[in-house]
This record gives C-alpha cells, sequence and structure tokens, in this order.
C-alpha cells in the first residue's frame, strides 16, 4: 500500500488594474407605458453614444435588463391607483485603464442627466492570465512547503506527485486597499486603482517514502 500525504496550498498575487467596468442604471418615469419606455431607449443611446465618443468600443458596451412597470401608489378608499410608468435598463461598460475612467463617466452622467444613476464599478484585468499563473505558483509552494513540513513530522520524505488538483475560484479579483496610493482624476470623482490580487487554490498528493 503506498503511503500518501495530500495538503492544500493557498496563493495570491497582486498587479495594477488595467480594465475598470462601470453599471449604470436608466431609469424614467412616464404617465404611459409608451412614452417611459421611448424616454428611456433615448436616455441609454444619449449614454452609450457619449461612451462611444469617449473611445469605448461597440464590443465593450452591453444592455443588461430591461423592465417596465406600472408606477402604483396606495389610495385611502380607493386602493391602489397606478400614477404612471417606469422604463429601466442597465448599460455595462468596459472602459480600459482607471485613469481614463473618469472622464468617460462624467461624460455618460451628463449625456443620461437625473435619469442615470451609477450601479458600481470594477476593477480587473483585461487578461488576468499572467496574474493568475504567479497566484498558482505561490500556491504550489505553499503546498510543497506544508508537505515537507508534515513529511519530516512523519519521519519521511516526499516521493513523485500522485495527483494536482485546482480548487475552483470564487468570487471576483479583490482590490487591495492598503495600496490604493495613486489616484487619477481627469473629471469628477477620482479613480484610485491601487492593486488587485488575485487568488489561487490546489490540492496536492505525494508519495511518501522511508527517510
Amino acid at each position: 500500500m503506498t503511503r500518501s500525504i495530500t495538503v492544500t496550498g493557498d496563493g495570491t498575487a497582486e498587479a495594477v488594474p488595467d480594465l475598470l467596468t462601470l453599471t449604470l442604471a436608466v431609469e424614467v418615469r412616464q404617465d404611459t407605458a409608451a412614452r417611459a419606455y421611448d424616454d428611456a431607449a433615448g436616455v441609454a443611446l444619449n449614454v452609450t453614444e457619449a461612451l462611444r465618443r469617449q473611445g469605448v468600443a461597440d464590443g465593450d458596451l452591453r444592455t443588461s435588463g430591461l423592465n417596465l412597470r406600472p408606477d402604483v401608489v396606495w389610495v385611502e378608499n380607493q386602493g391602489q391607483k397606478v400614477t404612471g410608468y417606469v422604463a429601466s435598463t442597465d448599460l455595462v461598460a468596459r472602459l480600459g485603464p482607471p485613469q481614463l475612467a473618469p472622464e468617460a463617466i462624467s461624460a455618460a452622467i451628463s449625456a443620461g442627466g437625473n435619469s442615470v444613476r451609477i450601479n458600481g464599478i470594477e476593477q480587473g484585468f483585461k487578461d488576468s492570465s499572467a496574474v493568475a499563473a504567479m497566484a498558482q505558483d505561490a500556491a504550489w509552494h505553499d503546498a510543497e512547503v506544508k508537505a515537507r513540513r508534515f513529511a519530516g513530522l512523519a519521519a519521511s520524505r516526499l516521493g513523485q506527485v500522485l495527483s494536482i488538483e485546482q480548487r475552483p475560484e470564487h468570487g471576483m479579483p479583490v482590490p487591495v486597499a492598503r495600496d490604493m496610493a495613486r489616484t487619477f482624476a481627469v473629471e469628477g470623482v477620482a479613480i484610485e486603482p491601487g492593486t488587485v490580487a488575485v487568488s489561487a487554490g490546489i490540492v496536492v498528493t505525494w508519495e511518501l517514502l522511508a527517510p
């Protein structure tokens, strides 16, 4: 029977993000459903055209969600009463490097006026493979250090690797607050890119040999 040891390794790598993704919500209230829908479409078009003028490519613009509903209030002795209609949609834009984002965001808000709001921004990488590889290297080193330590405690030594399993990644790259030192602000609110951390996890099984 082959003696073996199985350990988990965790690693993290950090890098300055080169991509900022913006999510905008467009919401319009009107007295009829048709007007609400048409106005929302017009605002969304104005916003996307403003982003295109800022250099955002068509492939980096996406419409996410479309909703049209009655706006109701409760009136005493009458129950629910429709006071108008609300049309809404979400726009997702990949803006490129964070230092270029404030001007594009300001242009989008100006184009949308009071009918647009920011639902959030997310920083990441156009290609995260290099950062992910560094995180995997760190995870391997962590696993190997643990395995050698436990093998020594068991009066054994490591043999060949029997299996390697990469644990599934959960969540998105995480901004690291302690490194948020640089601030880019062309117009509007400053964007602090800092660094973004990518994590990796592996499960490795080694053969255990006699010392």
